[in-house]
């Protein structure tokens, strides 16, 4: 598994140039988890530049998503992981702010199968997530969101974790 979680960070690192050239902005997360374990979250975000439904209440649009967290423990309980995820993103009209919601469902790949005592049952989870948030007239971005990480039935394991965080992004 060690050797599976390399192959994606060494992959991760070969892209990320090619990504944030294209980068709509740089996302810096801290959280925690249910069991209070803290989760700090850097993410590269890739705008659609696409929208629908688009009216004077708002527009519907969306994002790439892709990031790396490290879940805090001792030696032997902090992970790492690596996830990629197309966001949903139903934008309120406004000038100087936007407020939003967001959803989406990605995936995530651990360096350990337990996080905080949850067995998660493999190092592949899906990664569901809810979130809202102010978007400011110069790109920049806080907001709040929750998400759920599962195998989703993969494994006869499937104890989930869940983080809640607090998100600032900073346009590129």
């Amino acid at each position: 598994m060690k050797r599976l979680f390399c192959l994606a960070a060494l992959a991760a690192a070969a892209l990320g140039p090619s990504l944030a050239a294209q980068a709509a902005g740089l996302e810096f997360a801290v959280g925690h988890t249910s069991e209070s374990t803290m989760t700090y979250r850097l993410g590269l975000k890739s705008d659609w530049d696409k929208s629908w439904l688009q009216s004077d209440v708002g527009r519907l649009t969306g994002y790439w998503d892709g990031a790396y967290t490290y879940w805090e423990g001792d030696k032997s309980s902090a992970s790492n992981s690596l996830s990629f995820s197309p966001v949903l993103v139903y934008e309120f009209a406004g000038e100087s702010v936007k407020p939003y919601l967001e959803a989406g469902i990605g995936v995530a790949l651990f360096s350990h199968t337990e996080v905080e005592g949850n067995r998660l049952g493999s190092a592949f989870q899906f990664e569901d997530r809810l979130g809202f948030g102010l978007r400011f007239a110069g790109g920049h971005e806080v907001g709040i969101r929750a998400t759920h990480y599962s195998n989703a039935g993969i494994s006869s394991r499937n104890d989930g974790v869940e983080s809640y965080a607090l998100h600032y992004t900073m346009p590129l």
